[in-house]
């Protein structure tokens, strides 16, 4: 498996991961970095991993989330992270042994693929949507496995922020789907080293 490949999923699920941070602890976030994070997860197809994220540059942001691991394990903004992160591993090994949960999801993602052709894919009734698929299935998980997000209560109360907030661990699932499927695993998230090296020659390239 490409180890390029692997580190931009890799990149895709930090950059949801912070995201979702930003959402939930400042109310704000980079519209652009957020709208690549939205077009992953409806991007059922693609010929490359590139391609889901509109190239390498779309998750500029993740790549240097993972290179800072390296100097910043003892952050508390970046400790948040990885456990956004976390969670997304182990609700992906629970999504994968649910087939019919899975097809659901997909069906979900065609139908709200129509709607982006007549609102945008940054519309609030689509995130709203993406929001209530991720409700709908995700979220029906035993509580021990659903992903808790930390914030200020007045952002997290926030039905626009809610939907933001799902809508982007919705995209961080899919990337980790995706990371599993070009090779990643525990281990791998364990020892990133050769992740984090990938992802500082991605950042040189730009």
């Amino acid at each position: 498996m490409s180890i390029k490949n692997r580190t931009l999923a890799f990149a895709g699920m930090y950059q949801s991961a912070e995201l979702v941070r930003q959402v939930a602890r400042q109310g704000l976030f980079d519209q652009a970095e957020f709208e690549v994070c939205i077009k992953s997860v409806l991007k059922l197809d693609a010929d490359s991993v590139e391609e889901i994220y509109g190239g390498v540059g779309g998750v500029k942001m993740g790549l240097r989330m993972l290179c800072g691991q390296v100097d910043s394990a003892n952050n508390t903004q970046n400790t948040e992270v990885l456990r956004y992160i976390i969670g997304m591993i182990v609700l992906e090994r629970k999504l994968i042994k649910q087939p019919d949960m899975l097809n659901y999801i997909r069906l979900g993602i065609e139908t709200i693929q129509a709607e982006v052709e007549i609102y945008g894919v940054s519309h609030p009734q689509i995130i709203s949507e993406l929001a209530k698929l991720y409700t709908e299935t995700l979220s029906t998980f035993d509580y021990r496995y659903r992903i808790k997000v930390n914030g200020e209560r007045r952002f997290l109360d926030n039905q626009n922020n809610a939907d933001k907030i799902r809508s982007l661990l919705l995209a961080g699932i899919r990337s980790t789907v995706l990371w599993r499927q070009k090779g990643g695993s525990w281990l791998q998230f364990i020892f990133r080293k050769k992740m984090i090296k990938t992802a500082k020659q991605l950042l040189e390239t730009l």
